[in-house]
């Protein structure tokens, strides 16, 4: 079934008012002070809870050629 009008500039602009990208809320680390996401451990450091203590250590991983 096609639209009775068109949808005006205005009128569609509106509808989509809310559909803006909101921007990530990065967080710093209490360890290290590098950026992270919240809820999520370091990557540089490992990083992942205060009231657990927990640290995850990181590893290099070697490539064998």
């Amino acid at each position: 079934m096609l639209p009775v009008a068109r949808t005006s500039k205005s009128r569609k602009g509106m509808r989509r008012a809310h559909h803006a990208l909101v921007p990530v809320g990065y967080q710093s680390c209490p360890q290290c002070g590098q950026e992270r996401l919240p809820h999520r451990m370091c990557s540089n450091c490992g990083y992942v809870n205060a009231s657990l203590g927990l640290v995850i250590n990181k590893k290099a991983k070697k490539k064998s050629a």
